[in-house]
């Protein structure tokens, strides 16, 4: 009886710590390592191998640090996150046939990836024959924060603001977006409103450098866009207005157009910017309108053309 009642009791104590300990405890701060393992728990001394080994062990709000060189794979992200792969862009995305990250979180997370290379494997004559697809897509998120990345290769766009999430914002920061087949960064949201910034990067060598489609406002400072292979800067309207504003901006280098507003509803506004050495500097088509602040640099390709109209420098 006595041999039963501990019995019992030994049962009960089980219980309650089982019940007291949570199935998978998830830490604030998780690292990932090109020599670490998914089994892992993800911590400094113990790290994951990939992001997304990482990601389940992760808190939401949390942040995923890369302690060394690594590849650390594709992605999507469903929640609140920071990722940072260190200094000198040592963390790595390399991937064929599909996208890079995608963040499909929901309407009040924010996500900021930060010192990543995402590569494509599709830049140069020597590319793979099935490249990636985007480097980032954004599907949903109350805002994306890319920083300090560098972003190349894709079949489709480097980074491609496709949101559903109502004023949704992305903010890109002294990035390279550089090779991408359709264009270098796109805002075409899904029929909601949303709006991009592009702070002193660079977006060269892909289709089209930037472009503002239906519903989106995208505004460029400090930044140059050159060498791209069908338009530099192009705000798109086909059925809802889309404005692109540029100021400070370097335009160089780009065929067919530097600066495009296309179809009624299209705006661009340039500031204090230079559009030199592209086949046409400016150009207007379908309805749209190009509003020049009168400050701006407008020289030396095949074609200048002209703004729509100039009005009072800011």
């Amino acid at each position: 009886m006595k041999r039963s009642s501990i019995g019992l009791f030994l049962l009960a104590l089980t219980a309650i710590l089982f019940a007291a300990a949570p199935a998978s405890a998830q830490a604030t701060r998780t690292w990932v390592s090109g020599v670490g393992d998914d089994a892992n728990p993800c911590s400094r001394t113990a790290p994951c191998k990939t992001f997304a080994g990482a990601i389940s062990k992760t808190s939401a709000g949390g942040e995923i640090d890369a302690l060394d060189p690594g590849g650390f794979g594709a992605l999507t992200i469903t929640k609140s996150i920071t990722i940072d792969g260190g200094t000198g862009n040592i963390a790595g995305v390399l991937v064929s046939g599909t996208n890079g990250i995608v963040i499909q979180a929901a309407a009040t997370d924010v996500v900021t990836l930060r010192n990543l290379d995402i590569n494509g494997l599709g830049a140069g004559s020597s590319g793979a024959s099935t490249p990636g697809i985007t480097g980032v897509r954004i599907i949903s998120a109350q805002g994306a924060q890319i920083e300090n990345c560098k972003i190349y290769g894709f079949s489709s766009y480097g980074v491609d603001l496709a949101t559903s999430t109502a004023n949704s914002t992305l903010n890109i920061v002294n990035s390279v977006i550089t090779d991408n087949l359709l264009g270098g960064v796109v805002a075409e949201p899904a029929g909601v409103s949303a709006s991009a910034n592009v702070v002193k990067s660079t977006l060269s060598r892909n289709k089209v450098g930037v472009r503002a489609q239906d519903q989106s406002i995208v505004n460029v400072y400090d930044s140059t866009i050159s060498d791209n292979l069908q338009g530099g800067a192009v705000a798109q309207a086909t059925s809802l207005p889309a404005q692109l504003n540029l100021k400070t901006a370097m335009i160089t280098g780009n065929q067919q157009n530097g600066v495009l507003a296309f179809g009624t509803g299209a705006l661009v506004t340039i500031a204090n910017s230079g559009v030199y050495q592209n086949v046409t500097g400016i150009h207007t088509n379908m309805g749209g309108v190009v509003d020049s602040y009168g400050n701006n640099q407008v020289t030396g390709n095949g074609a200048n053309g002209a703004p729509t109209a100039t009005i009072p420098s800011m």
